[in-house]
């Protein structure tokens, strides 16, 4: 069962957005799917409450009380972690984590924030084990900033998985509790091809 964590300790970098929609590209695969939320926000599992009936089922987990094996009757789960995440909760999520993906949006001060994080993953006595990947989010490619954070992730080792663009689709979606997966692909084809290195990671 593989489990798939979104993380950054950086607020607002799009963990929950990017944790929604991993989550729907699973159920459109036809996959037992469920969405934990451990930050106390609880925007993950908000959005599981305004999801349609009738679309594709994805569970949710509750990990209040801290994230421990995940429960049986599902194949695939995604984890959305809160802002600041360190300590023994970052001990326990890694723990449980097959692959890390890393949202990250073209600021100084997401860069930094974010390149601590990753030094302490690598220094975590999991990091043998798990696979870990970088996402652009809400990245214009004319920008300086979109300059800068390119530079950042190439000196960083990791795969990048894309760059995703700034849309209100994303945003539209989740207002509806859907996903990209969930509406005809014409609305959002764009979209759709900047998640197929993101998409083949998950499978792999």
């Amino acid at each position: 069962m593989p489990v798939i964590v979104v993380a950054n300790p950086k607020g607002g970098v799009g963990k929950t957005t990017l944790s929604t929609n991993i989550a729907g590209y699973f159920a459109s695969k036809g996959h037992g799917v469920m969405l934990g939320d451990a930050d106390r926000q609880q925007s993950s599992k908000l959005w599981l409450g305004l999801r349609p009936a009738a679309a594709r089922p994805i569970q949710s987990w509750d990990v209040s009380d801290g994230v421990a094996k995940p429960p049986k009757g599902v194949s695939h789960v995604v984890l959305d972690t809160p802002g600041g995440l360190h300590g023994g909760n970052f001990k326990d999520v890694m723990k449980a984590a097959d692959k890390v993906i890393v949202p990250l949006q073209p600021s100084v001060f997401d860069i930094f924030a974010t390149r601590a994080f990753l030094d302490e993953l690598a220094k975590s006595s999991q990091a043998s084990k798990i696979q870990v990947g970088i996402v652009g989010m809400r990245v214009d490619s004319r920008t300086i900033a979109a300059d800068k954070l390119q530079e950042f992730v190439g000196s960083l080792g990791l795969p990048v998985l894309g760059f995703l663009r700034d849309t209100q689709n994303y945003i539209h979606l989740a207002a509806r509790g859907l996903t990209l997966w969930d509406v005809a692909p014409s609305r959002v084809e764009k979209d759709l091809e900047q998640w197929q290195a993101l998409t083949a990671f998950l499978d792999k």
